[in-house]
């Protein structure tokens, strides 16, 4: 697809996802998932990142069919969470070539599913960089360099920005606007976004927070520095919805609350235009790529 026609963009959630972690709070109802995108549109939406990486029960088999009824565009992902979400026998498995998986997944497609990843999802750590985490940065790298496809990375609590700057497009030579920083509302550090900014790398800020309220009321006040600042076109808005209570088919706020609340409570501070760009125009270059290994030119 053309990157304009991605429209009003959710740059950050999930439809289906399964984590160890998350005993009891899957993501794995595929008729919930189709009533939180039905919520979605109705509410305005149009499509949807899902960042839910390799082995964490993606249901790509199922997102033709939901994108089909819904009418929102779905984005997959293919990449690599952190170790805690997996068996040790399973990055075991990966490790010996990552970046094949990474780079068969967008060009070829996930499984036998026939759907192709659009993006790369990694993540980083609690203000530090582990082994496996610079493992997986190093096989993203790779796969970005093939493709052309966006790096979504996943910032433990919004930390350590900077860090996975120096290491994907320092070290490992990838373009920083084809970096995107997740999470940074959960860590509402000014001068850090600035930083990251500067370097030109997206951020996306993705909440509502499930760590500490504090970062919401502060969200207009450091989207607005960066505006400020002449960063407005780095700046991706999404919902990141990880367990089944936080639905709003289930009584939470879900994806709809990105345009219901979210999106009215920004536009307060810092006007209609601005938020419109957030939530179109930064997502469409964001995600936007002249796919490499055989795919279609300029799509999202």
């Amino acid at each position: 697809m053309a990157p304009a026609g991605l429209g009003v963009c959710n740059a950050h959630d999930h439809l289906f996802l399964r984590s160890p972690l998350l005993p009891g709070q899957e993501l794995d109802d595929a008729a919930a998932a189709a009533a939180e995108l039905a919520a979605f549109r109705t509410a305005g939406g149009a499509a949807v990142i899902q960042w839910t990486p390799h082995g964490m029960g993606r249901g790509a088999a199922e997102l033709p069919r939901l994108a089909r009824e819904s009418g929102v565009r779905i984005v997959a992902a293919t990449g690599l969470h952190q170790a805690v979400h997996y068996r040790p026998e399973v990055l075991e498995r990966l490790r010996a070539d990552l970046a094949g998986v990474f780079v068969a997944e967008l060009t070829e497609g996930i499984g036998d599913t026939g759907v192709r990843a659009g993006m790369i999802k990694v993540a980083g750590g609690f203000h530090g960089l582990d082994r496996h985490v610079r493992h997986t940065m190093a096989a993203a790298a790779e796969a970005q360099l093939a493709t052309g496809a966006a790096i979504g990375v996943h910032l433990e609590l919004g930390t350590g920005a900077l860090d996975v700057l120096d290491l994907l497009c320092g070290e490992l030579g990838v373009a920083p606007d084809r970096v995107i920083l997740g999470h940074l509302n959960r860590s509402p550090d000014l001068v850090v976004h600035r930083a990251a900014a500067e370097a030109g790398a997206y951020l996306a800020f993705d909440g509502p927070s499930r760590t500490h309220h504090a970062t919401d009321w502060r969200l207009p006040d450091a989207l607005a520095a960066l505006a400020d600042a002449g960063f407005a076109d780095r700046i991706l808005l999404g919902g990141d919805t990880t367990t089944a209570g936080a639905r709003s088919v289930n009584g939470g706020p879900g994806m709809p609350h990105l345009l219901r609340r979210h999106r009215a409570r920004l536009e307060l501070a810092l006007g209609d235009e601005l938020v419109t760009r957030f939530l179109t125009a930064n997502p469409a270059r964001a995600f936007a790529a002249g796919w490499g290994r055989g795919g279609a030119a300029a799509t999202a």
